[in-house]
């Protein structure tokens, strides 16, 4: 199974960027992230993240 949400910038902090998820009318899958900004090229406004289950 695999869940795809999008983030938007929240906040810069000194060493990361923090993102909130865009729930679009439902609860937040995620929440928050935080991408430390050394792995970035700039700062992107959004992102998108893919989380993939396994079945055990």
């Amino acid at each position: 199974m695999k869940i795809e949400r999008v983030f938007e910038v929240e906040k810069e902090t000194k060493n990361t960027i923090r993102y909130s998820e865009v729930a679009e009318g439902q609860p937040p899958v995620i929440g928050t992230i935080y991408v430390q900004k050394w792995a970035l090229t700039g700062i992107p406004k959004q992102v998108k993240v893919t989380l993939e289950v396994e079945d055990e």
